[in-house]
């Protein structure tokens, strides 16, 4: 007897790794009409980003200024006409003499969100509560919500072997809508080919922005860092969003296993895993070192996820660590 269980595959560093399972894929739903089932799914992922966000977000203090957030540029003399409100008090007890403080506009965050949902991505081993689609569904919906709230404009786009799905960023609090929609319709089963379909979304975040990529980044190392790449040099921050499941952490298997493709079905292989699990996880740390050196380089941030971590407990180290980047980098400019 052999068992019937399954893995996201081998990892190599210029190769992707071949995702295998036992469970089987669904293609893209085209019917754009939600189902009940989907509108149940809707409104559970719904009041899943809003626990987390607002648990995220308790505490903090919420600024009163509306609109576009603004920086000190400089002083000017006051001139009659001129707001009381912006004048510098500070600065007149110092010289007695009036100045007003001026702002220089910062135009509010773009961000678009690519979604992952090659056949890979849905991938669950027994010990999580969840695929890793699905994690990375949970995720971009959390993330969606907290950008919006901020009053950023965040997009959508799904992707596999090319650019399937695109909802162009809005600040909206009515397209979170749109993007949760949409995110629950999201469906697991073709190849992979992410640089391909980063070089077609591309053209959708023209601007200076945020790309936040959620995959489990199994594809060529080097095409994946070329095609983002781009967005670097346009000026945009890069973040990944790495999607891992336990069982592709640490090979737990120990009994004859079957093997099957999620990308390519018709392949299955019966292996002893014991006899391999070694060369595994030595092409496994491979790729990850690989694929953590050249992100680094490029300064591209990877933030791997475990699809059995706590979402809020993710999210929550992950905003302390960039809250702590952005202040390092403030008081690095004011020093210099």
């Amino acid at each position: 007897m052999y068992g019937t269980t399954s893995l996201g595959g081998a990892a190599r560093s210029t190769v992707r790794p071949t995702p295998w399972t036992t469970e089987s894929f669904t293609t893209q739903n085209t019917d754009t009409m939600l189902t009940p089932q989907d509108q149940e799914r809707l409104s559970r992922l719904q009041l899943l980003a809003k626990g987390v966000v607002e648990g995220l977000t308790t505490g903090r203090h919420r600024s009163s200024h509306k609109g576009a957030s603004v920086e000190f540029k400089e002083h000017r003399q006051y001139v009659p006409g001129d707001e009381i409100r912006s004048l510098d008090w500070k600065l007149f007890g110092k010289t007695d003499r009036l100045f007003i403080r001026q702002y220089e506009d910062e135009t509010n965050l773009r961000a678009m969100i690519l979604l992952d949902q090659s056949g890979s991505m849905a991938y669950r081993g027994t010990r999580s509560p969840v695929s890793k689609h699905q994690f990375a569904v949970h995720l971009a919906a959390c993330l969606a919500t907290l950008l919006i709230k901020q009053q950023d404009a965040v997009g959508l786009g799904t992707i596999d072997e090319r650019l399937q799905q695109v909802i162009p960023p809005r600040s909206a609090i009515s397209h979170l809508q749109t993007i949760n929609s949409a995110l629950i319709e999201s469906r697991c089963g073709a190849e992979t080919s992410l640089a391909t379909a980063l070089k077609q979304a591309a053209a959708h975040l023209r601007r200076r922005g945020l790309l936040v990529l959620m995959s489990d980044c199994f594809d060529d190392v080097d095409a994946l860092i070329s095609a983002l790449r781009y967005y670097r040099h346009t000026g945009s921050e890069v973040v990944v969003f790495q999607m891992w499941d336990r069982d592709e952490l640490d090979f737990p298997f120990r009994t004859r296993t079957q093997f099957r493709s999620l990308e390519q079905p018709t392949l299955r292989q019966i292996v002893e895993p014991r006899s391999l699990r070694a060369a595994y996880l030595s092409k496994l740390q491979d790729f990850r070192q690989h694929l953590a050196q050249v992100m680094a380089r490029e300064r591209i941030e990877l933030v791997n996820c475990v699809t059995d971590q706590d979402l809020g407990e993710l999210l929550s180290a992950y905003l302390t660590r960039r809250t702590g980047k952005e202040a390092r980098g403030v008081r690095d400019r004011t020093m210099s």
